[in-house]
């Protein structure tokens, strides 16, 4: 796992461990303690001073001064703290005074000494027996107070222990981050300089080649890297998809996001060099040099071998296919050259030429009759449009042999047209259809197989992974999605792009097997209608029932029928159970100042040839005759086919309000 730590994270760590030590530092700091020390020979308190602000202790000075004896004084306290003590030999009692730089007056205080006699007056007492009361007093109270200080320092002193160790762990901690930092830093330098890739790669036009916008971002991304996806044995496979496709897609985003963005080490020196900087349509998807595709150098242009384009392995075929980006308008040569160099007989475009006003693909080769690509001539032979795709076949030459003696050769081209500019392919019956195209047409002597999209990862990886899954199931009765885009990675970097393509892989695999190949040809019809009319073993239904029973249990997305399903709308269907998707809907003109009136239940349905042939919509109702009428004028309906009689089981059809109408008018 590749961490990054940019510098916003370096940081915050500084300004954390900042932090942590000023709040050390300041803790270090506590308020003066108040001890009292109690005289066992006096009821009362004998003051003692504190710490302030964290200093030392200060040093206490008791002034005796009575007549007759020697004072007893402590050291002399520094210049900002003083504190004295000094009882008084006419009232008994003791002054004490603190001041700050220098010793101010104390009124006198109240009696602090008990009397000797107590049934007699203070002023009674012997002198003597004053004195001595005194300067016992006088020790005690210096004793207390050298103690009481003493005691104060030590409990600092502990109270300091406990923070300054914090604050070494903590500096410690921060250290031990710093260098932790540093080192994965510096271990994993050496992929981003080998040019390892994320797997969001961002094009140079902000956005990511054949991204669309996610029902969700494309996950908060967390994935777990190390869980393992094995091979599926075909008979659990609807139930695995159903399974992973719950909550969104949610554990097919997850098996999507582990997958590892580059399994090994790879560079991309050749794609890097300033001379090839232009011939990369982006600059993020770029070949490994391990595998990418050589061409012939011509003499005199430097670096004229690069191309962006990498062999990539099929299910057991070594190069099988040739993985490119869509060829610039700089490129369109390089690309006929490789084309010739490789021996390629076909060609996979899963690209338009444009999508979104945005070129995806120069047109590299002629409407019509010849023309010539750098050294090679491309002439069409043929043109076969079909609802899918289009097919063209192409005869191509090397020229410059005043002997003419090349031999030529037949490209075909199958372009994929039904590929949506946002997303994937609602279903992926066009895409089996129109790979079981290729297979067929591609000659076993020819090198290989071409297939481009724009970037030449995201659709291109899609369409070698199903090709790659089919030939699998058909060999082991399993599959191994994660295991081989896995493998082709390390061919090509970001080989199928998005999760939605990752999904559509799968859904291509379960519909190819629960309904199989159902196109046939047509000397072959009456023998599948005689076998499909026998009676299936083990059933007491024959094979023609099998067959739409199979087609009864496909599964209905209601989550894709939002319009149909709006409380303004649900008036408008006939059947409930019936409403049209999305993505083929029929929309008419909105009615000025009135929201939802650009819904009719009808939907495009696609011909063999041509795209949206056909509007299939249900029988009007009262209210919606004008929403029909209003949809053959703005999509020039020429042709109304009705399969129903105007009254049906007692029900008269709104047709005929219509025609009374007409009728009157």
């Amino acid at each position: 796992m590749i961490i990054k730590v940019n510098m916003d994270l370096w940081l915050f760590l500084l300004l954390l461990g900042s932090g942590l030590i000023s709040v050390g530092a300041n803790n270090v700091t506590t308020e003066p303690p108040t001890t009292a020390s109690t005289s066992p020979r006096s009821p009362t308190k004998a003051p003692t001073a504190g710490p302030e602000d964290g200093t030392t202790p200060n040093t206490h000075r008791l002034n005796m001064s009575t007549p007759g004896t020697v004072p007893t004084t402590a050291p002399k306290p520094p210049p900002t703290t003083a504190a004295r003590i000094s009882p008084n030999a006419t009232t008994g009692s003791l002054n004490i005074s603190s001041t700050l730089g220098t010793t101010q007056p104390v009124p006198p205080a109240p009696s602090l000494l008990p009397s000797v006699t107590p049934s007699a007056p203070r002023a009674t007492v012997p002198s003597t027996e004053a004195e001595t009361t005194e300067r016992n007093f006088s020790m005690l109270v210096t004793t207390q107070e050298t103690s009481s200080a003493s005691h104060n320092g030590n409990s600092d002193r502990r109270d300091e222990t406990p923070i300054i160790a914090v604050m070494v762990a903590l500096s410690s901690l921060l250290v031990i981050v710093f260098i932790i930092i540093v080192l994965y830093m510096l271990r994993f330098k050496k992929y981003k300089q080998a040019g390892s890739h994320s797997n969001s790669f961002r094009l140079s036009n902000g956005r990511t080649d054949d991204t669309e916008p996610q029902s969700m971002p494309l996950l908060a991304r967390s994935p777990s890297t190390n869980r393992k996806y094995p091979p599926l044995p075909v008979d659990k496979l609807e139930e695995e998809i159903n399974r992973r496709m719950a909550d969104d897609n949610k554990l097919f985003r997850e098996e999507f996001n582990a997958l590892p963005a580059c399994p090994i080490q790879a560079t991309c020196e050749a794609a890097s060099k300033e001379e090839n900087k232009e011939k990369n349509r982006y600059v993020n998807i770029l070949p490994y040099d391990h595998s990418r595709v050589h061409l012939t150098p011509v003499e005199g242009v430097p670096d004229s071998d690069y191309i962006n384009a990498s062999f990539i392995n099929g299910y057991q075929e070594k190069n099988k296919f040739i993985a490119a980006q869509g060829p610039k308008e700089e490129t369109v040569n390089d690309f006929w050259r490789m084309i010739w160099e490789q021996n390629t007989a076909t060609i996979v475009m899963v690209t338009n030429l444009k999508e979104r006003k945005e070129c995806k693909c120069a047109q590299y080769w002629p409407d019509q009759g010849c023309w010539t690509y750098g050294n090679i001539r491309v002439s069409v032979e043929d043109v076969t449009v079909l609802v899918d795709y289009t097919v063209r076949k192409f005869c191509i030459q090397q020229v410059g042999d005043v002997t003419n003696k090349k031999p030529q050769r037949l490209v075909t081209q199958f372009h994929f047209t039904s590929w949506p500019d946002f997303g994937v392919p609602f279903t992926p019956i066009g895409m089996l259809k129109f790979l079981k195209k290729v297979k067929t047409c591609n000659p076993q002597y020819a090198g290989a197989i071409v297939v481009h999209c724009s970037a030449g990862v995201g659709r291109t990886g899609t369409f070698i992974v199903i090709d790659a899954m089919l030939d699998m199931m058909h060999t082991e009765r399993k599959v191994d999605v994660y295991g081989f885009v896995s493998r082709i990675r390390a061919q090509r970097c970001q080989m199928v792009q998005t999760d939605m393509q990752y999904v559509f892989i799968y859904q291509a695999l379960l519909e190819h097997y629960l309904y199989g190949d159902t196109e046939l040809e047509v000397t072959s019809l009456e023998i599948h209608l005689q076998k499909i009319y026998n009676k299936v073993p083990g059933t007491s239904s024959n094979g023609l029932e099998e067959e739409f029973k199979k087609l009864t249990s496909i599964k209905i997305q209601n989550d894709k029928m939002r319009t149909g399903n709006l409380p303004a709308n649900m008036k408008k269907n006939r059947v409930l159970q019936i409403i049209p998707y999305e993505f083929n809907r029929v929309i008419i003109p909105v009615k000025r100042g009135e929201e939802n009136t650009d819904y009719v239940n009808a939907s495009f349905i696609d011909g063999y040839r041509q795209k949206d042939s056909y509007i299939a919509s249900q029988g009007p109702l009262q209210h919606t005759i004008e929403d029909f009428w209003r949809m053959i004028w703005e999509w020039k309906s020429c042709s109304i086919v009705m399969l129903t009689e105007l009254e049906e089981r007692g029900q008269v059809s709104s047709w005929v309000i219509c025609t009374e109408q007409q009728g009157d008018k």
